[in-house]
């Protein structure tokens, strides 16, 4: 499929948990799609007669990985989460897997730790779903939802320092442009700025209600009627920002590539233009020969160490979309460790 290197961000639609969730507030994206992707690097035999191992690296509610677990016995999971509410939820999902499940609080970037730390040298298969959860967003305290009031959180990990409330009520106008417009994309991120450090002087800001009142006000009416909620790009942006997802995330891809065994597979989902451009270009030089340019034949053992498996970014399909709205704006995108020579 094409590429299309914007998309809607994931919080365009905030639809509640519906019939077909799993139960946890959740329905897994392009499920058969990634079992189908990862099933060749985890159904390998090793030499030494080990199992494969997948690592979860967005763990969330479980879902991803209760079917991994389920349709390759014998399979070991390493899930990594920031959030103890969605370990503790995944935990108990998951439980009657015994020590095939391994769960490991810690940003995505830690992958090489977690790894370490649960007895493992080399991988085969990373499975990454980036973004706020299905489960974050039907938690309205949380703050991140623009479609009810509560409290102006919006952190994965509760224990983190940073919330949005302290960005938009400690930060300068200059800084809180910087976010939207960066993070967000957010055409009118210098005029929301100035009527944010104004309203604070008077009150500071504690919940995402007032936070989408002054949203109403800022952006004019002609660009609030197209293009969805006001407050999407703005909820984005303080998001990324309080969770550090961007810089975890270019962190993170070197780090899963890097561990996987020769025949090992990745399987990157994103759902905003943002992340997806990181993935793009990690990608891309992953599968970039590496023979000195100017060359004219490809130098021996120089052969790119990784094959794409998709055809740019794949979306998901009508009927996936019909059953759960959130897949709406998903990228996809494969690699395949082939290592030195460009032999698998």
């Amino acid at each position: 499929m094409p590429d299309s290197p914007d998309q809607p961000d994931s919080q365009d639609r905030e639809e509640p948990q519906g019939a077909d969730s799993d139960g946890y507030g959740h329905v897994p994206v392009l499920l058969d799609r990634c079992v189908e992707l990862l099933a060749p690097a985890l159904t390998r035999r090793h030499a030494d007669g080990a199992d494969a191992v997948l690592v979860d690296a967005t763990l969330g509610a479980g879902g991803h990985s209760e079917r991994f677990l389920t349709d390759f016995p014998g399979l070991q999971v390493i899930g990594l989460d920031r959030d103890p509410n969605a370990l503790g939820i995944a935990g108990a999902r998951l439980a009657p897997f015994g020590d095939r499940m391994r769960a490991v609080r810690t940003r995505y970037d830690g992958i090489a730790g977690a790894i370490a730390e649960s007895g493992f040298r080399q991988i085969d298969g990373v499975l990454f779903d980036l973004g706020v959860s299905s489960m974050q967003l039907d938690q309205t305290e949380r703050g991140f939802s623009y479609s009810a009031d509560a409290p102006l959180d919006m952190r994965m990990d509760p224990d983190a320092p940073l919330t949005a409330a302290d960005i938009l009520n400690t930060w300068d106008a200059k800084s809180i442009a910087r976010v939207l417009r960066d993070y967000g994309e957010e055409r009118f991120a210098g005029r929301i700025a100035d009527k944010v450090v104004k309203r604070r002087a008077q009150q500071p800001f504690s919940t995402t209600g007032e936070l989408v009142e002054l949203l109403y006000e800022a952006i004019p009416a002609p660009a609030r009627r197209t293009g969805g909620h006001p407050g999407k790009r703005t909820f984005q942006a303080l998001r990324v920002a309080v969770n550090g997802e961007l810089d975890s995330l270019r962190a993170a891809l070197p780090a899963a590539l890097a561990a996987l065994t020769d025949g090992g597979r990745i399987v990157v989902m994103s759902y905003q233009s943002l992340e997806d451009r990181i993935v793009k270009q990690a990608f891309a030089a992953a599968t970039a020969s590496r023979t000195p340019p100017g060359l004219p034949i490809e130098l021996p053992g120089h052969e790119p160490e990784f094959v794409t498996l998709t055809r740019g970014a794949e979306k998901a399909r009508q009927v996936e979309i019909d059953r759960n709205p959130r897949s709406a704006p998903v990228r996809l995108r494969a690699l395949e460790k082939v290592g030195e020579g460009g032999n698998s």
